[in-house]
């Protein structure tokens, strides 16, 4: 398990301080994407992976597709399996609120433990991270 630590949006710089081309802050830094202390480096794109995990019903599953820029979560979508009522409604509520979650940070940086009130869609989405992770290496 990583922890990076803050990702400050733009390091101090001596090589290059051309006025009013400074990126914005927490602007993703083309060309390199590699993380403090996580030794992670991906590539840009888009992702897709399905994550099970175990509910009262049984074994669900979870489909997840990040697009990543400099390392960094630039969008998140969720594909829905539900098997059942409770299961179409606990990840339709995941489905609503992991942007909010992931959106802008470091990819290295995610374990999401609980989105909208919904606890157990969260491990078929890490599940589904990992998988991408490992893709965009």
């Amino acid at each position: 398990m990583s922890l990076a630590g803050t990702v400050a949006g733009c390091a101090p710089s001596t090589a290059d301080s051309t006025p009013g081309t400074a990126a914005a802050p927490g602007a993703p830094t083309a060309g390199s994407s590699a993380l403090a202390g996580s030794g992670g480096t991906y590539k840009d794109g888009t992702y897709s992976a399905d994550g099970n995990y175990v509910s009262p019903n049984g074994t669900e599953t979870v489909g997840v597709q990040l697009t990543l820029a400099a390392g960094k979560v630039t969008d998140v979508q969720i594909t829905q399996h539900p098997s059942n009522p409770n299961t179409r409604k606990f990840q339709g509520q995941f489905a609503g609120g992991i942007s909010a979650q992931v959106v802008g940070r470091n990819i290295d940086e995610l374990n999401v433990s609980k989105v909208s009130g919904s606890s157990l869609t969260s491990g078929g989405f890490n599940q589904a991270l990992e998988k991408i992770k490992a893709e965009a290496h």
